[in-house]
């Protein structure tokens, strides 16, 4: 996101909210990191002048980082004042995923069947969306390099961060938290369509090696999974994580240049992650989503 003080943020920016940086590197020299390493906090960060805060993080990111694969999840110790944060997100969001939010998000998160006042603890989400599509979430410490991010989409899990935004700004967050991880794409993960879409793309990145092909890819990804729309009975719902986390891009979503959905042209579709998007490509339906999707990625 751009970067703003405390004092600079407006209730419009605010609503700015997330969007998800975990999108393909083109960089094939890049070293592929440890899926635990901490992400370090910018100086422009909310919390970067909160010892509170930052000792907060580290802790629930030590929790990520005993993690094993395959081992009980366990609980984040989140406190009342991060509950508080969920709960004046959660009363933003509801609202704005009735009137904006596609019909098939909608019967998934009705399963998950979240508190208004409580943070959900990964390990329940985990179970209740592993009984649905067999994807787990696995806990990590902070941000991976997006290509062990998408890599792992191919086997089936999620890697999720648990840490929450901070409370001085709870409708904004430079980076994914777990309201993001949960509301985004972990209920999009309990709709097996979207399921499987993931991890198509998952096997995609496996099989790609270009750093062109990578960007195009990558393109691809923002402009579905993450901020792809469709139509619904004549109105434009949302399906894509970067969407549905955040009640300001769903009210922009409508102002946005919405283009038919041509995979191709949103593979060289350039844009940028600081702002609202100002570009959507949308499909007519879920199923023309679906059915589009899948046969560009089995295809790739």
């Amino acid at each position: 996101m751009a970067t703003q003080t405390d004092s600079m943020l407006t209730t419009s920016s605010l609503l700015s909210d997330h969007v998800d940086m975990r999108r393909v590197t083109g960089d094939l020299d890049e070293a592929i990191a440890d899926r635990n390493a901490i992400v370090q906090l910018d100086p422009d960060h909310p919390g970067f002048r909160d010892p509170e805060y930052r000792r907060r993080r580290n802790h629930i990111a030590q929790i990520a980082m005993n993690y094993r694969p395959g081992d009980p999840i366990p609980d984040a110790p989140y406190t009342n004042e991060e509950h508080q944060v969920w709960s004046v997100i959660w009363k933003a969001l509801r609202p704005a995923h009735h009137e904006h939010a596609c019909a098939e998000y909608l019967q998934a998160i009705e399963q998950l069947n979240f508190s208004d006042d409580r943070i959900p603890q990964l390990r329940e989400v985990n179970e209740r969306v592993q009984a649905i599509s067999g994807f787990r979430l696995e806990p990590v410490a902070g941000l991976v390099q997006p290509r062990v991010f998408l890599e792992n989409l191919a086997d089936g899990v999620f890697l999720c961060t648990q840490y929450i935004r901070h409370h001085s700004t709870p409708l904004y967050t430079p980076e994914p938290d777990v309201v993001h991880e949960i509301v985004g794409h972990g209920v999009t993960l309990a709709c097996p369509r979207l399921a499987e879409l993931n991890r198509l793309f998952g096997e995609a990145i496996k099989r790609t090696s270009s750093a062109d092909k990578l960007e195009q890819l990558s393109r691809v990804y923002w402009f579905t999974i993450e901020f792809g729309v469709l139509r619904e009975n004549g109105s434009l719902k949302a399906y894509g994580t970067g969407l549905l986390s955040s009640a300001g891009e769903m009210e922009e979503m409508h102002k946005a240049d919405l283009r038919p959905l041509d995979l191709n042209t949103a593979s060289n579709e350039k844009y940028d992650p600081t702002h609202f998007q100002p570009v959507l490509f949308g499909a007519d339906s879920f199923a023309e989503m679906y059915q589009t999707l899948r046969e560009f990625l089995l295809k790739w």
